[in-house]
């Protein structure tokens, strides 16, 4: 179990926590134990990073803080709310791996519109947000651009943007930086470092982890292994190797040729 600041009260911590997690239990029918006895808190303001191998549990977890899947045992509350299985909450928001499974109209408009749409606001605030969103995701001169003819990088940003039109206060990423070129991963990059957002970050990409996330919490096989400092838990080669991971280069000492 997480501990809190000696100078938190237990009212500030209610007061300033965005997730808390505690006991969770999830199986799918044919795979049992896919999380097992989660618990976490994460703070208003924070920039989580999510690692483990395949398999671990982070896109369930994701999943069953969202309230797409609903947990065999546990309980899961965001700021201060009970997640409750089918409900939906613009103020949390899930950036899929592959933006194809979120863009799906026929103009970025549209898709950027459609969440904002579905909140009931009126249309002039609809179009106000979706403006917005596309300038902060830097894509507005895609606007009325069909998804489909989009890059790769193009996509992700236009799911980005269909997430904040929405105005969340939590922001999860599921492998943000997956299948993009270099350019596009360090516009990404940028992006997430200037997030004003409490973010939940599950990557691979490792240096993404260190040069956004404040914190970093390690799954395996559906449990909870560590939490801590980005360098200090994916620096220790034993413990990443022991959950299937590297450690990664940029935390490995290098040497010229020069040098003895």
């Amino acid at each position: 179990m997480e501990k809190y600041p000696t100078t938190y009260s237990q009212a500030q911590v209610l007061k300033d926590l965005a997730i808390s997690i505690a006991g969770l239990y999830f199986s799918y029918p044919d795979k049992a134990n896919v999380l097992q006895d989660v618990s976490l808190h994460i703070f208003k303001g924070e920039r989580v990073g999510l690692i483990g191998a395949n398999g671990a549990g982070k896109t369930t977890l994701f999943l069953s803080i969202c309230g797409i899947l609903k947990p065999n045992s546990g309980k899961i509350s965001v700021f201060d709310r009970p997640v409750v299985t089918g409900e939906f909450r613009p103020e949390i928001g899930l950036v899929f791996q592959n933006p194809n499974d979120q863009l799906f109209c026929a103009s970025v408009w549209d898709d950027v519109a459609f969440g904002p749409q579905n909140m009931g606001l009126s249309a002039s605030e609809v179009e106000r947000r979706v403006q917005e969103a596309l300038g902060i995701a830097g894509v507005a001169d895609l606007v009325h651009r069909p998804p489909h003819h989009l890059s790769g990088g193009q996509k992700q940003m236009v799911a980005i943007a269909g997430i904040l039109a929405m105005q969340p206060q939590l922001v999860m990423y599921d492998e943000p930086s997956a299948n993009l070129d270099l350019r596009s991963r360090r516009r990404i990059i940028n992006f997430l470092q200037s997030s004003p957002q409490t973010l939940l970050i599950s990557s691979h990409d490792l240096e993404l982890i260190l040069q956004v996330c404040d914190r970093v919490i390690l799954m395996d096989e559906g449990r909870i292994i560590a939490t801590g400092k980005p360098e200090e838990i994916m620096g220790d080669r034993q413990l990443m190797e022991s959950c299937g991971l590297e450690k990664p280069h940029s935390l490995i000492p290098h040497f010229h040729s020069d040098e003895k």
